[in-house]
């Protein structure tokens, strides 16, 4: 089935809001296995939605509709949604009830604009909003279904899955589509597709179709497989991963959702290992990182930004003359940071950025997004030298990654 998502709003148009919410339902439903053909942005314009409504109906078979259903005069979604289905507003008493209840649970005065969420159109299938007062609404016409749904994303979010993807999955027949994403870090995607690419060829003899998703750091690999039985295709995948993993082992650090910082934290904590930063250059991103997972507390024990070489030398007792010698951006300094980290707040493992993010700052010798990075532990100490680009967010995100990922290694090895 083609899906298409239009999203109304004037604030999504401006940059105002950024459209999450399209990129929910896209990647729920391509994970379901229907086919998402075409995305619109559209303002609170009744033409643009009657527009964007018509193109919708010359090619697609699912037609999702998100934003415009608030009790304010600029919500116009459902008003034009009644006049393009030529019915009329009537007043549903459940869905009343229901948000006069909602309104006395919270202790709030009932505005008449609340209640006329309730005047629904005659006939549209009514998607009760568990999480909110505006319903969703469920519209069939010439064999295309249109599925109005609010712009809020945790209401979306709860009639989606309470209504609209269970009421989806009963029509879309036989027929299923599997993904597996794999998540690599350290290659390039052009250097990434040169070394798999014998395996990438040999999907297509599989019926396995492969798209590379790239991010700074990041090169996601999504496998899909289509067809009737679920578990013949989980086997299909899964074997191809297998393949693949001989041929990229340090790359691959996880599957699906996982994170850098989530699969490091795991190793730390089924090991009973714990770790400290010292941080220049990534300014604490890297303790950020690890301290967003739940837990982290186990082994997390703390960090340090030493961000001048004064703070260096006085927290983490790196050597004046090597700072003098080889400059903060040097692996003499990046190892001792990292040893003296793991001293100075007792763990099992320190980790240090030190480099130049940029814009400013580089030299001939050391151009901007020169960065080290290390390692210690109590048996030795490791240094990796990046060359990254010029720009500083993303130096400081790859750092970040690649330091995380350095010592993911490194806890596999021991």
């Amino acid at each position: 089935m083609k899906c298409e998502v239009i999203s109304i709003g004037d604030e999504l148009l401006i940059g105002q809001t950024v459209n999450t919410n399209a990129s929910w339902i896209g990647e729920k439903l391509n994970n379901l296995g229907f086919n998402i053909s075409h995305g619109v942005i559209i303002s609170d314009n009744k033409h643009d939605i009657i527009s964007a409504l018509d193109n919708a109906s010359n090619r697609s078979d699912v037609v999702l509709i998100t934003g415009g259903l608030g009790p304010t005069k600029d919500d116009i979604t459902k008003h034009t949604l009644t006049e393009y289905f030529n019915t009329s507003l009537e007043l549903n008493k459940d869905i009343e009830s229901k948000i006069i209840a909602y309104f006395k649970s919270v202790n709030r005065p009932i505005l008449k604009s609340n209640l006329d969420q309730a005047l629904l159109p005659k006939s549209c299938q009514v998607l009760y909003n568990s999480r909110g007062t505006a319903s969703g609404m469920w519209f069939e016409k010439n064999k295309i279904i249109y599925i109005s749904l609010p712009g809020v994303p945790y209401e979306m979010k709860g009639i989606m899955e309470e209504h609209v993807i269970p009421k989806l999955l009963s029509k879309m027949g036989g027929e299923t589509v599997v993904n597996k994403t794999i998540r690599t870090h350290g290659m390039g995607e052009s250097f990434l597709a040169e070394i798999i690419k014998s395996w990438e060829e040999n999907l297509e003899s599989k019926n396995i179709k492969l798209a590379y998703l790239p991010s700074p750091g990041i090169v996601k690999l999504r496998l899909s497989a289509a067809g009737i039985d679920q578990l013949i295709l989980e086997k299909k995948l899964n074997d191809a991963i297998v393949e693949l993993k001989a041929l990229i082992p340090d790359q691959i650090y996880g599957y699906g959702n996982a994170t850098m910082e989530g699969i490091v934290g795991g190793l730390l904590k089924d090991r009973k290992l714990t770790v400290a930063t010292a941080e220049s250059c990534t300014g604490g991103s890297v303790s950020k990182m690890l301290t967003s997972i739940s837990g982290s507390s186990s082994y997390f024990n703390g960090s340090i930004v030493s961000y001048t070489n004064q703070s260096k030398i006085d927290l983490l007792n790196i050597d004046h003359n090597d700072i003098n010698k080889y400059g903060a951006v040097s692996q003499q300094v990046v190892e001792q940071m990292a040893d003296g980290v793991r001293n100075k707040l007792h763990t099992d493992y320190g980790i240090s950025t030190s480099g130049i993010a940029g814009p400013n700052g580089g030299t001939k010798e050391k151009p901007v997004g020169t960065v080290w990075i290390a390692v210690s532990s109590k048996n030795r100490v490791i240094s990796r030298k990046l060359k990254l680009g010029y720009n500083r967010e993303r130096n400081i995100h790859v750092s970040s990654l690649s330091v995380l990922n350095l010592l993911r290694l490194e806890l596999l090895k021991n």
